[in-house]
């Protein structure tokens, strides 16, 4: 599913990579490397104008960690719907309970 991305989603990408949040990088590290199963996730993913969390590609999974901002986030909702259309599952985790 490799899609040519705009430059700037692709810095922004790898500089979330980079400077993760606590939360982020603890669930990082049990998906890394196929540690779940055997399935590789890739994390902070440009795809479709939007920045994936965590992505499965295999198994059309995207991870979503959300902080206090995403409470009740109109955008989330767009955001899932346009996944789910492709295919994908997300879910969802509070930052709180990766941690």
């Amino acid at each position: 599913m490799r899609q040519r991305q705009p430059p700037r989603h692709r810095t922004f990408a790898r500089a979330m990579r980079r400077d993760a949040t606590p939360a982020d990088a603890k669930l990082w590290q049990a998906l890394r490397a196929g540690q779940l199963d055997g399935f590789k996730f890739k994390r902070q993913v440009p795809l479709d104008g939007y920045i994936l969390d965590f992505v499965c590609f295999e198994a059309w999974l995207i991870i979503e960690l959300d902080g206090s901002q995403h409470a009740e986030n109109l955008r989330d909702r767009v955001r899932d719907r346009h996944f789910e259309a492709l295919g994908f599952r997300t879910i969802r985790f509070w930052n709180d309970e990766v941690l």
